[in-house]
């Protein structure tokens, strides 16, 4: 049996055989301009909206990119952090470290998840009083993008080859717009998708009131937030709202269900990978 050059690089080293053989396909992709990408799909995407991560998976995909899914992952440790169990969101995130720390790079569709992650993991490893587990949080973060950064910013992309002729109206969320200051990222991405009718939604820096726990402790003021988001939405005349977090587009979505109107909400993903029904084979 011969041994292989990378068999006998990892016996040198003392590193597993696949790590080897891993960073040895990660030059190649390198090469070709492809990147290896691990998808951090998000709890509530998973639970109730797993067309998102599938839509997701397609569109990297058709970009030729090589997407990896751990099973093992969990959630990113928001929800307890921001309710006020700040301790017992520390396992998730050495958990996230853990999952991740092989990633050439992490894609999460959901904003608010990377806002957590970038303004909250480095606090929490340093309050922790470990060195190695800051030390693995501040190699990650920066390999770690939200869906339209990592198109935009680190694969250069904006037209992928979407095609979706209806009209749409683009709801920047909060963590998008404030914490994580996408920019135009999103919609540059919408307006390169062939027939897509892109409108500008008013008043949209304004808040659509979910806000995670704070659509329950005050509801009141979150349903008035959500009446004015929807009636602006209402004024576009737009068919679909789409957002880079399915937390708002939920909320959203209750309150147009409620009214009886026929817009629909997407995230920015399933947009994205929506072809002209000639290229998947669907036409007459």
């Amino acid at each position: 049996m011969g041994i292989r050059r990378s068999d006998f690089g990892a016996a040198k080293s003392g590193l597993p055989i696949d790590w080897i053989s891993r960073r040895e396909s990660d030059r190649v992709r390198a090469r070709r301009g492809q990147v290896r990408i691990s998808l951090f799909v998000a709890c509530y995407n998973d639970t109730l909206f797993p067309e998102t991560g599938i839509a997701v998976t397609r569109v990297l995909e058709r970009l030729g990119q090589t997407v990896e899914f751990p099973m093992e992952q969990t959630c990113c440790g928001q929800m307890h952090y921001n309710t006020g169990y700040q301790g017992e969101a520390v396992p998730l995130v050495r958990r996230f470290v853990k999952m991740f720390a092989d990633a050439e790079a992490v894609c999460v569709p959901s904003a608010s998840c990377v806002a957590m992650m970038r303004e909250h993991y480095e606090f929490m490893a340093a309050k922790e009083k470990d060195a190695g587990f800051l030390a693995e949080v501040r190699s990650l973060l920066p390999r770690v993008f939200e869906f339209s950064e990592l198109l935009v910013k680190r694969l250069g992309m904006v037209d992928v080859g979407a095609s979706f002729p209806h009209k749409v109206t683009y709801h920047p969320s909060c963590h998008s717009l404030r914490m994580l200051h996408v920019g135009d990222a999103p919609v540059r991405l919408l307006r390169a998708v062939r027939g897509l009718s892109l409108v500008e939604l008013p008043n949209e820096e304004q808040c659509c009131g979910f806000g995670g726990t704070f659509a329950v402790k005050n509801a009141d003021v979150s349903v008035a937030m959500l009446a004015g988001k929807n009636r602006d939405v209402a004024e576009t005349g737009a068919e679909v709202v789409t957002a880079l977090d399915n937390s708002c587009l939920m909320q959203i979505y209750g309150g147009l269900q409620r009214a009886g109107s026929p817009v629909r909400t997407m995230h920015l993903a399933e947009i994205l990978a929506s072809l002209d029904e000639t290229e998947t084979g669907d036409g007459a």
